[in-house]
């Protein structure tokens, strides 16, 4: 057998180590964790063990030059380290009237052993595929890494209902197998989020990490959907992602993370309102593509070929998830949700728009905070015409409720989504002209504050004007 994939199994039999989740305590098991680290800490590097953990550089690879024997037996200590600090963390909150259950960490670690062993070694046969030993992919450059992130998302959901089930067969906790199902999709999805963001953090600490930390979240609410209901939201999610990415609207990143807040705002709301946040991400997706050749010649067009990551998505939609999970949780305050998440879809839909079709303007722009000409693209700067996109688009989605026959005041809700839409807009042009301009925000920190802020200023104006 090839080396790499007896390395994957072997890290897939870690993931065993959920099957004694039920008998034993988290202190023993945090222990049992802390044993594992010391023992790959000091493990002899010509140990048997050593020789199958190893990563194994591919013959004509770039990681021929820099990759260490050791670097496999460092994912494995990083895996071990992320299971003690679950543990670490189950084991304090014993003491607090909080809990963090052990069948949420049975599933995360399903996750990133079954999930992840089965996404490397279709990652690791695409690579061969690259290099010649087996026929070449005609797929691009990221042509190895959809199948293999679809294939953790798959595996994890499988494996961590399983590793819950499991645990829940033993124990007789009273945990539905719907919440199971929701919280083994949300996890998984997080881990294929986290496996496909660029980063030196080993995914072998950050998939574990952030899928146990994701569902510990959710299973606090106490909320989940019938199956069928979760599995149609994860797919139509899945669909639409894959066609933003296909079109190169959004890159792997996005595709996830997009997918994310679909399922949680369609299953905590309603899929309309997942409808009216994708109308933001295609009108923004089409605009910045709208006279590119030209921004990009004066310097001021989208990184990437406008292709979109998983910071302008979570920046632009954090706002819009929360509401979504609030209109789920809290139902007696549904109207001033929905006022207030048509305002932060509005301002994220007016600011992305003024940004790229302001920036055409043949105009010159003033600065927001002295109404002095400045230059084209400055931190702050506005111009006629990307405030009249600005007041457009926040129309747009003011408009689309309304059509749809989803708000029962109709001038009121054109109303405060399109002063809300633009008000926010503007406010995130001011924070762009002091805090960004100062180096206190980034760009992804002004449009995280702006949506939260366009969000407030229409739920204010409902609650003034109905």
């Amino acid at each position: 057998m090839e080396h790499e994939y007896r390395r994957q199994l072997l890290h897939a039999a870690f993931g065993l180590l959920v099957l004694l989740f039920p008998f034993i305590g988290a202190e023993i098991l945090l222990l049992l964790s802390f044993f594992v680290i010391m023992g790959l800490t000091f493990l002899p590097e010509d140990s048997p063990i050593n020789r199958y953990l190893y990563k194994k550089p591919l013959p004509g690879s770039r990681e021929m030059l820099t990759c260490s024997i050791n670097e496999g037996l460092k994912s494995a200590k990083n895996l071990a380290i992320a299971v003690f600090i679950l543990m670490l963390i189950s084991s304090l909150l014993e003491f607090t009237s909080y809990r963090f259950p052990l069948y949420v960490i049975a599933g995360a670690i399903a996750i990133s052993t079954f999930g992840t062993s089965a996404a490397n070694f279709i990652r690791h046969r695409k690579k061969l595929q690259s290099l010649g030993y087996e026929p070449k992919s005609i797929d691009g450059h990221e042509s190895h890494m959809l199948p293999s992130s679809i294939v953790l998302l798959g595996v994890g959901i499988i494996t961590a209902y399983i590793a819950g089930t499991w645990f829940l067969y033993w124990q007789e906790l009273d945990v539905s197998s719907n919440m199971l199902f929701f919280l083994a999709v949300i996890g998984s999805i997080t881990g294929a989020l986290f496996e496909s963001i660029p980063s030196r953090i080993d995914n072998n600490l950050s998939v574990p990490l952030g899928s146990g930390m994701s569902m510990w979240l959710f299973s606090s609410f106490g909320y989940s959907v019938p199956a069928q209901q979760m599995f149609v939201a994860l797919i139509f999610s899945l669909i639409l992602g894959y066609l933003a990415y296909r079109t190169k609207i959004a890159d792997l990143s996005a595709l996830f993370s997009a997918s994310l807040l679909g399922v949680l705002i369609i299953v905590f709301s309603e899929l309309f309102w997942f409808i009216l946040l994708l109308t933001f991400f295609i009108l923004g997706g089409v605009f910045t593509k709208f006279k590119y050749k030209y921004k990009e010649s004066i310097g001021l067009a989208q990184s990437k070929g406008g292709v979109r990551s998983y910071e302008n998505v979570f920046s632009n939609s954090t706002a819009a998830l929360i509401l979504a999970i609030c209109y789920g949780i809290y139902p007696q305050h549904a109207e001033l949700i929905i006022f207030a998440y048509l305002g932060t879809v509005a301002t994220a839909t007016g600011d992305t728009l003024a940004s790229e079709i302001g920036t055409t303007a043949h105009s010159q722009p003033i600065m927001i905070t002295t109404l002095k000409p400045t230059q084209t693209g400055v931190d702050g700067a506005v111009s006629v015409l990307g405030e009249i996109a600005a007041l457009l688009g926040s129309m747009v989605i003011g408009l689309l409720p309304v059509l749809f026959g989803r708000v029962d005041h109709i001038f009121l809700a054109l109303a405060v989504t399109t002063a809300g839409g633009f008000l926010g807009t503007n406010v995130d042009s001011l924070l762009g002209a002091t805090l960004q301009k100062r180096g206190l925000l980034s760009n992804s920190g002004v449009n995280f504050v702006a949506t939260f802020a366009g969000a407030i200023i229409s739920g204010a104006l409902y609650l003034l004007l109905r």
